[in-house]
């Protein structure tokens, strides 16, 4: 079952979709999803992920079925 990786807010203008699935065959990091969708597109600073709706370390593992989030912080007063 593929990771499903969701970008949200500025980084859906920035990657140019609102979803992505990613197939691998070994664990990896959120960094490295991230390298590996997008490998001319440096991982933005800074950056907010989430794993199944809760926040997670860009070292955090995703596993398979995981969906991946990427959001940019929100600001506001």
């Amino acid at each position: 079952m593929p990771i499903r990786v969701r970008y949200f807010a500025s980084l859906k203008d920035k990657v140019g979709r609102s979803e992505d699935e990613l197939i691998y065959a070994t664990p990896l990091s959120v960094r490295d999803a991230w390298r590996q969708l997008h490998p001319n597109l440096p991982l933005p600073e800074p950056l907010l992920a989430a794993v199944n709706m809760e926040y997670v370390d860009l070292d955090a593992l995703v596993q398979d079925g995981d969906e991946l989030g990427f959001f940019p912080p929100v600001t506001g007063g």
